[in-house]
């Protein structure tokens, strides 16, 4: 509905909030070391809520003065809890926010890299997260995206040693790099590429319900999402 008949996908709040945190982080490390400090973080978050308040993603939320200012808090608490996590004066940075555009076994990628830092084993690929730490059984779901960032790096010649999800909330989930893990997830990138190019060529794309169809943008346009909704949820006001 995004890619194929492309209908609008209004951002919600958390992740208008994550772009928001995302910014701020950006431009603290794109500056020199010594200059990453608490104080230049608020004046970074100061000028990057001018261009926030009136992005239409930000707008399209319809937020009322008090929920503004939550939303203005609940962003600033995240930066703060990041500073509690690391010192980003110690932070041996190499590019944020790069962009990657390669082709993995044959499969285009495209993908934006939060932070690549070097530390004492090499290379480590940083994910930052606003979100709550998953569960024990979701984290490997999760890695999936670095262990691909790791094999889309490796295309530019560039090995990575580490990689990191740094959740804001709770702190980072290191893992070193696994070989067999950035194959698996290779494998399964390559898997979804077919899958994508068949549905394309047949113009058959299967629904997949769950209890996460109830926060779809599209539950208007699809009648078997809002039937699961029903099921789960009962009638929607």
């Amino acid at each position: 509905m995004r890619y194929i008949d492309k209908l609008p996908d209004p951002k919600g709040e958390a992740a208008v909030l994550g772009t928001f945190v995302h910014e701020i982080l950006e431009d603290l490390l794109n500056l020199d070391s010594a200059e990453r400090s608490l104080a230049t973080a608020k004046k970074i978050a100061g000028r990057v809520w001018e261009e926030t308040a009136i992005d239409e993603d930000f707008i399209s939320l319809c937020l009322a003065e008090d929920e503004v200012k939550a939303f203005k808090w609940r962003a600033w608490r995240l930066i703060e809890k990041y500073f509690a996590i690391e010192d980003p004066k110690k932070v041996q940075v190499v590019e944020a926010e790069q962009t990657l555009a390669v082709e993995i076994d044959g499969v285009p990628f495209y993908g934006i890299v939060d932070l690549t830092e070097r530390v004492g084993s090499g290379l480590r690929v940083v994910d930052y997260k606003t979100g709550k730490t998953p569960r024990a059984r979701y984290v490997d779901d999760k890695l999936s995206q670095v262990w691909l960032y790791a094999a889309a790096l490796a295309e530019t010649d560039n090995e990575v040693s580490e990689v990191r999800l740094m959740y804001l909330t709770s702190g980072p989930i290191d893992r070193v790099v696994d070989t067999n893990e950035v194959s698996k997830a290779v494998i399964t990138h390559r898997k979804t590429w077919d899958a994508l190019c068949e549905a394309i060529v047949k113009n058959d794309f299967p629904h997949h319900v769950g209890p996460l169809c109830n926060w779809c943008p599209y539950l208007e346009n699809c009648p078997e999402g809002a039937i699961e909704v029903q099921r789960r949820f009962g009638p929607r006001s």
